[in-house]
């Protein structure tokens, strides 16, 4: 089986492994990437591009990764396809084993993201991305003046419902269960005059057409009869994400819910280890935050190679 040395391996081709490999590669660093499957990542699978600093509003998120991983190559990263099944950071040399051959790295960064959960509803991945969103950050915009429905009754959904506030005209919560007396957040969404909220009920089935969503099925606890529910969005919050560490066995920490744990400089308990993305599980789980943890921990780790003390900038002057 073929071994390869290299400088750094970053396991992960999304914003974050990308972003990582283009400033590792502009510091002449001899870097190699990772990617199990470049077409099913958090932003591979998003329809439409709005809020990204610089591209077109019109851009779909597989296009703009497919730009921020031809960047990166063109400045001398060694891409591949590769599925990692284990690491060993113990000794001064990482490495990464992978069926196609062995990789050795002087830094290793993990940037494998999260693993989304699978489709709970009748509907939900058919027309994912066409009306059906983990966001509202990323696509509440799309839905201004437009009825919306959010389903889930944890924090995430709640936070995630006041951003569509902004926005839809009505935005329709449905929940299983009613929320806790004490939730003052819950409470204030409900107050909210755009708000419907639809308790003990549970959505059935997503409807649509080629254009994407136009309805929902609901069915409510106390009621023998589903009814229909005309909306253009559906956002769902159920289980969530979770960081995808099965890699790491148990030579990375972990924080208490499930994210690598980090630094400032996105380094690990693990020197010469960096952990960057969704795999820290962030709060803000957008693009543009994965970038940032890729170009602070390239940073990072460029003067950890070259043992400088300072950070050393990377841009043109006129």
């Amino acid at each position: 089986m073929e071994t390869i040395e290299t400088d750094v391996v970053i396991v992960g081709g999304g914003p974050a492994g990308c972003s990582c490999a283009l400033y590792t590669s502009r510091a002449d660093l001899k870097t190699v990437i990772l990617d199990k499957n470049p077409a099913v990542g958090a932003l591979a699978i998003t329809h439409q591009i709005a809020n990204y600093p610089g591209v077109p509003t019109d851009i779909s998120g597989d296009e703009l990764l497919k730009l921020m991983r031809d960047q990166a190559i063109q400045y001398g990263t060694d891409y591949r396809r590769a599925q990692v099944f284990g690491i060993d950071v113990t000794g001064e040399w990482k490495t990464v084993f992978t069926p196609e051959g062995t990789f050795k790295a002087r830094a290793l960064v993990v940037a494998s993201g999260a693993m989304g959960r699978p489709a709970s509803f009748k509907g939900e991945a058919e027309f994912l991305g066409r009306g059906v969103s983990y966001c509202a950050t990323c696509d509440g915009a799309f839905y201004k003046n437009r009825e919306v429905a959010v389903v889930g009754i944890n924090k995430e959904a709640i936070e995630e419902a006041q951003v569509l506030t902004k926005f839809a005209s009505t935005v329709h919560w449905i929940t299983s269960s009613d929320p806790k007396d004490d939730d003052q957040h819950a409470k204030a969404l409900i107050s909210q005059s755009n708000v419907k909220h639809w308790s003990r009920t549970r959505l059935m089935q997503i409807q649509g057409n080629e254009a994407g969503v136009e309805g929902i099925t609901l069915k409510n606890r106390s009621q023998e009869e589903s009814q229909s529910l005309s909306v253009e969005g559906v956002f769902v919050y159920m289980s969530g994400s979770k960081p995808i560490t099965d890699f790491l066995g148990d030579q990375i920490a972990l924080k208490e819910d499930g994210g690598v744990l980090v630094d400032d400089f996105m380094s690990t308990t693990s020197e010469g280890v960096w952990a960057i993305g969704d795999i820290r599980n962030t709060p803000f789980k957008q693009a543009v935050v994965a970038a940032s943890d890729g170009c602070i921990a390239a940073m990072a780790i460029d003067r950890f190679l070259n043992s400088r003390k300072s950070i050393r900038v990377d841009w043109v002057h006129s």
